[in-house]
C-alpha cells in the first residue's frame, strides 16, 4: 500500500514538474481552530523558494481539506492555527495514508495549537510518538544552515524552538515546529514588524523544509 501511494506521487510531481504547477497546500481542519492564519506567509515563503532554491512554485498556496482526496496531490501540506483541532476517524485515517504514501506535513504551532494537534495527532499515528528531530538531521542542513535547530522568531511563554517529529520507517514523514513562530516570520513585514534579520531566518528555514520535503521523500 505505502509503494503504491508512493508511486501516485512521485506520477504527479513528475508530471506537476513538467508543467511547472507544483504547487503546495494548506490544511483545512473541523473544530473552530483559525486553520487560515498567516495569510501572507506561503505565497512570501513561496517566492523566496522560488528566487533562493530555484522552484518553479505556484505563487499561491491551495486549500485542502483534510479528508479530501485531493490532498494527494501535494507533496507538501502546511498546518497552522491557534486553536480548536479535531480530526474525524476518516480524516485521520485520510492524513495517516497521504503520510505513509510519500507525503509531508509541517505543523507550525502558531502558539495555542499545541495541546489540541497532539491529542488529534495520536488518531493518525496511536503506535508513534512526536519525539525531537536532532540538530544533525538533514532539515537543518540544506541550502541554509541551522546548526542548532529552529531559529526562535516570536517570544511566548521563553522556551526554546524545538522540532519535534514523526518518522516512519526511518523517513521524516511530519515536521512539527513548536514554540517557533515560523510562519509569523515568513508573514508580510508591516503584520509583525520583525526585524528583517528574523523574517530571513524564518524564511530559510521554511525554505529547508521545501527543499528536504522534494528532495528527501
Amino acid at each position: 500500500m505505502r509503494l503504491h501511494y508512493f508511486l501516485i506521487f512521485s506520477i504527479l510531481i513528475w508530471a506537476n514538474t513538467l508543467c511547472a504547477q507544483l504547487r503546495i497546500g494548506k490544511l483545512k481542519y473541523n473544530g473552530g481552530g483559525d486553520w487560515y492564519a498567516n495569510k501572507t506567509a506561503l505565497p512570501n515563503l513561496i517566492h523566496f523558494c522560488n528566487q533562493e532554491l530555484g522552484t518553479r512554485l505556484q505563487e499561491e498556496e491551495d486549500i485542502v481539506e483534510v479528508g479530501s482526496s485531493s490532498i494527494f496531490n501535494y507533496p507538501y501540506l502546511y498546518m497552522t492555527g491557534h486553536g480548536n483541532v479535531v480530526f474525524s476517524s476518516t480524516e485521520a485515517e485520510n492524513l495517516r495514508k497521504y503520510l505513509l504514501g510519500g507525503g509531508f506535513l509541517h505543523v507550525d504551532d502558531n502558539y495555542g495549537l499545541d495541546k489540541f494537534f497532539r491529542l488529534e495527532i495520536k488518531k493518525v499515528f496511536p503506535e508513534s510518538e512526536l519525539i525531537e528531530v536532532p540538530f544533525s538531521h538533514p532539515i537543518y542542513h540544506q541550502k541554509f544552515e541551522f546548526a542548532n535547530g529552529l531559529p526562535k522568531i516570536h517570544e511566548h511563554d521563553g522556551k526554546p524552538a524545538q522540532g519535534f517529529g514523526i518518522f516512519q520507517e526511518g523517513r521524516l514523514v511530519l515536521f512539527y515546529s513548536y514554540e517557533c513562530d515560523l510562519g509569523n516570520g515568513w508573514e508580510d513585514q508591516k503584520t509583525y514588524n520583525d526585524p528583517e534579520s528574523k523574517r530571513q531566518e524564518a524564511l530559510k528555514m521554511g525554505a529547508n523544509l521545501i527543499s528536504f520535503c522534494f528532495t528527501s521523500q
